[in-house]
């Protein structure tokens, strides 16, 4: 369901209004939507260098190579149109990236990083969760939040009931998608890349508290193991990393499509 559509109803269903019969059923003889747009974030940048590995290779810069990468090979399938948060090396707040997804009313957000955890190796996935699903996602939350102040939420001017109706809808039907979109991803990846023991990951970070988009991040790897820092400078597994991503990006896209989401709870 569009997200305007979506909070149109909700409004109308919390002041006790019937639903308009144009809402009961898929509109016809409309102009074709615009494709699905999603948003990649690659992060840190400028003045906020993200982790540094040993041999000096910088989060940010990784995190960018794999975004442009990945950008590329989504505009040459043309099922989606591609924003990135960042396309140089420039510093943008957390609550900023939210907001360019929330403003242009993303399909998906995807969140790229090559972040630093002693003794950790190889890609994982994490969603946004109050409650850390493990010491690691924790960990890398805190660290990853400390670069900016979280953005707030902003809902209609309405009453304090119909805020939480309208949330509740929000983030159920986000939710659902985040997870989605987190399995679509571990699958490809695990087809081009070592992953990370337990993969799919739960913790707070401030860039997946949008409400309404479905997000995920990705550490492509670890920047303090060696093994993956190499790795990451390395085009070829760079590209891999790229394959995987636009994969994963595409399976949600066609799900999305069949309407499955709907039947997800």
């Amino acid at each position: 369901m569009e997200r305007r559509r979506l909070l149109g109803l909700a409004l109308l269903f919390a002041a006790g209004a019937p639903l308009p019969a144009a809402a009961q059923q898929p509109a016809a003889g409309r102009g074709r939507a615009p494709l699905p747009l999603v948003v990649i974030d690659p992060g840190h940048g400028g003045r906020d260098p993200g982790a540094i590995g040993r041999a000096g290779t910088q989060e940010k810069r990784i995190a960018l190579a794999v975004a442009l990468n990945l950008k590329a090979r989504l505009e040459q399938a043309r099922r989606c149109r591609v924003l990135l948060t960042r396309s140089s090396d420039v510093f943008v707040p957390l609550g900023r990236r939210i907001e360019i997804a929330r403003q242009r009313q993303a399909t998906l957000f995807l969140s790229l990083h090559a972040d630093s955890a002693p003794g950790a190796r190889g890609a994982s996935v994490y969603t946004l969760s109050e409650t850390a699903s493990d010491s690691l996602a924790e960990a890398l939350a805190r660290r990853e939040n400390r670069a900016d102040a979280a953005g707030g939420l902003r809902l209609p001017s309405v009453s304090p009931e119909v805020q939480r109706i309208l949330l509740s809808l929000m983030q159920h039907e986000t939710r659902t998608g985040s997870e989605r979109l987190a399995r679509l991803t571990v699958a490809a990846l695990g087809q081009q890349v070592p992953l990370l023991p337990n993969t799919h990951r739960r913790a707070r970070f401030v860039v997946l508290t949008a409400p309404d988009v479905p997000a995920a991040l990705v550490e492509m790897g670890f920047l303090s193991h060696p093994q993956d820092e190499a790795a990451l400078n390395r085009a070829a597994h760079r590209a891999r990393l790229a394959t995987a991503l636009a994969e994963a990006v595409h399976g949600y896209l066609g799900m999305r499509a069949a309407g499955l989401g709907a039947a997800e709870g």
